[in-house]
Parts: C-alpha cells; sequence; structure tokens
C-alpha cells in the first residue's frame, strides 16, 4: 500500500470530516442556552478533537504531515450558514448538528472504501462507531 495515498485519503478525512465537524459545532454551541444540550454539544465536540488527534498521529506515523486548517472548505461552510442562517431553536440546532453528522459520516465512508491500509482503516471505523453513538445521543434530545 502505498503510504501518500493513505496520507491524501486520511487528511481528507481530517479537513473535511472532524475539523469541519469541530467548527460547526462551534456555531451550535455559541448558540445554545439550555446547559444539559450545551454540554452535549461541548462532549461531542470534544470526541471530534479527539478523533482529530489521532488521524493526524496515524499520519505522522505514516510519515506525512497532517493538515491542521479545513481552508476553503471551512469559509464554503462558515459562509453557508451565515446564508442559510444559524438554527435559531434548540430543535433546529439539534436536527442541523444530526444532519451534519450523516452527512459527515457518509463522507467518511467513501474514504474508508478508499486507499487505506488496515491500521488506517480500522482507526476510521472506530471513529465511524462513536460517531454513530452521537447520533443517537443527539436524536435521544431532539
Amino acid at each position: 500500500m502505498d503510504n501518500q495515498k493513505v496520507i491524501n485519503e486520511l487528511n481528507a478525512y481530517l479537513k473535511g470530516g472532524e475539523y469541519m465537524g469541530i467548527h460547526s459545532y462551534e456555531q451550535y454551541i455559541h448558540h445554545v442556552t439550555d446547559p444539559q444540550i450545551k454540554a452535549e454539544l461541548q462532549r461531542i465536540q470534544q470526541e471530534h478533537k479527539e478523533h482529530a488527534a489521532k488521524i493526524a498521529e496515524r499520519i505522522q506515523d505514516l510519515g506525512g504531515k497532517a493538515v491542521d486548517d479545513t481552508g476553503a472548505m471551512l469559509s464554503l461552510k462558515e459562509g453557508m450558514m451565515k446564508l442559510k442562517g444559524i438554527p435559531n431553536t434548540i430543535e433546529e440546532i439539534l436536527e442541523s448538528a444530526i444532519k451534519g453528522q450523516e452527512m459527515g459520516m457518509k463522507m467518511t465512508e467513501e474514504i474508508v472504501r478508499g486507499d487505506l491500509d488496515t491500521d488506517s482503516r480500522d482507526l476510521v471505523e472506530e471513529n465511524l462507531n462513536e460517531d454513530r453513538e452521537q447520533i443517537d445521543r443527539l436524536n435521544r434530545l431532539v
């Protein structure tokens, strides 16, 4: 397996999945006043930060350099959120978070089918399993 292909796939996942999730949750947290909901959103955001750290470490173990910014993708996502407007109600925020999680998982599942070695695939699958648990927790709050 070509390490550079694996590094590229993991960086795409890191940038388009985990970092996007972290920044999206930052927006949600900023707009929630309910302490229980805010705490759960902060917990999920922290889990995404842990996912990003694990993936960055794996990239380094493969001899690569992990991306550390979402760049244009983040700007595009933030611009879209401003155009559409940040959800106002707790229910809208939770539904938006669930939809974002599902989109991120779909993108990640496509990457998993790509050029990943067994260790990297296992790590991404572990993150996906936690993402599924996050969606379950969010659904219980709706």
